[in-house]
């Protein structure tokens, strides 16, 4: 397994001059005194020096440390070139990677990481991604003591975090848990980069290739403890079914502790808030019109050079300004449900419930790096907390025996009971 003596960097951000790079090199920067013995050593990479130096320039008068000029070390790598990754992969222990999307660009980077004994962290929301690098990188990991740990952002931590939190939390066998997300932006208002939007157009473009990735693993189903899910009444505003990674994510952090842990399997629900009657009309509208153009390659095309049109503001090629940032949070609400300790959870319905929060600030760009870099800081301050062998895991997977819930509390994404 990589350690710190035989390799220069603790960490390297890999694409670091990317919109999202720019934010996670700033949270390193902001928590470099974590690192094992006080001290973490880092540094950037990516396919251009000048666009890299910009990027320690801009950290340095934002983070007002003007060493981090000259005392943070750029190399460069390029996806396209394997020897560049071979090269940046010997140096790092772990490689934070901020290069997406995922499924044009992702494998390359873990495909070095597994063979130059360096670990891998990313923040992607894209399942198709993410279980085709389990399906194919998984044994080899494991052969080699390497860590592939995927979705450690805003996709999907607090989720599947969070679904560990409310089990650890119930007094108790809980069988069921549902997650109401809720996204407020300040008076400024809000939006998302639109890599983004093209990880999520190309995604939903190839959903039947998802489908017979998933048959490849020739899963048993997950037993069922207690009463079937259904759709909680206790939220109070229209929802709709979150489309994101995190029900793709949590599914397969459940399996993984069924299978090592002998754990009692959760169900999971994923749901997102949006707002009222104005808001469903828009979304019914948008929702048509990306089903409809996002079947041909033409619609595609069409979806990727306007995404602020097609997604109502949403999306944009700018990405939200530093102060639409400052003033944006999200709010999930878990609502479980199970068996109290001396209820049989094979005997009747589920008799008890639970409620739990996670709350943080701007997903995107201010809770995503925080996820990101203490995932990354609990790898290193924390190896005998993994799992014991290698191998690509979900952030629930990799950590539920660690103290990262404790560590992101510590910056802002609070998890509690309610």
């Amino acid at each position: 397994m990589a350690s710190i003596r035989n390799r220069p960097y603790h960490l390297v951000i890999f694409g670091a001059s990317g919109f999202t790079g720019q934010f996670v090199v700033e949270e390193v920067a902001r928590t470099a005194s974590e690192g094992p013995k006080g001290n973490l050593k880092w540094a950037v990479a990516g396919r251009s020096k000048q666009k890299l130096e910009k990027v320690l320039e801009q950290a340095a008068g934002v983070l007002s440390k003007p060493e981090l000029r000259t005392e943070v070390d750029v190399i460069v790598a390029d996806v396209g070139e394997p020897d560049s990754l071979a090269a940046m992969c010997k140096q790092a222990v772990i490689v934070l990677n901020c290069v997406g999307p995922y499924r044009f660009y992702g494998e390359p980077v873990v495909k070095a990481c597994v063979e130059n004994g360096a670990h891998h962290i990313d923040i992607s929301g894209e399942p198709q991604f993410l279980e085709g690098m389990q399906l194919n990188y998984n044994s080899q990991a494991a052969d080699k003591g390497v860590y592939i740990i995927g979705s450690c952002g805003f996709d999907s931590i607090p989720a599947d975090m969070g679904v560990l939190y409310t089990r650890d939390q119930f007094k108790g066998t809980l069988s069921a848990v549902e997650s109401f997300l809720t996204v407020n932006s300040g008076p400024e208002g809000g939006c998302i980069h639109d890599g983004t939007w093209q990880s999520a157009v190309h995604g939903f473009a190839d959903s039947q290739k998802l489908q017979s990735l998933r048959r490849k693993f020739n899963h048993k189903p997950l037993p069922t403890v207690g009463s079937r899910l259904r759709r909680s009444s206790e939220i109070q505003q229209y929802t709709v079914p979150f489309m994101g990674s995190d029900p793709s994510v949590v599914k397969r952090t459940q399996r993984f502790l069924v299978e090592e842990h002998q754990a009692s399997p959760v169900q999971y629900g994923a749901y997102a808030g949006i707002g009222g009657v104005g808001s469903i009309i828009k979304l019914m509208f948008a929702g048509m019109m990306f089903w409809f153009l996002v079947k041909f390659s033409f619609g595609r095309n069409l979806l990727i050079k306007h995404p602020e049109f097609f997604s109502f503001g949403v999306f944009s090629k700018a990405g939200p300004t530093r102060k639409q940032m400052e003033a944006s949070s999200f709010q999930f609400a878990f609502y479980g449900e199970g068996y109290t300790e001396e209820q049989d959870p094979s005997q009747g319905k589920p008799n008890a419930k639970i409620r739990t929060l996670v709350q943080g600030p701007e997903c995107g760009y201010v809770a995503t790096p925080i996820a990101m870099v203490q995932a990354a800081l609990t790898i290193l301050n924390e190896p005998t907390a993994l799992p014991k062998k290698g191998g690509v895991y979900t952030p629930g997977a990799a950590f539920a025996k660690t103290t990262l819930i404790d560590r992101l509390n510590k910056h802002g994404i609070q998890f509690s009971v309610i």
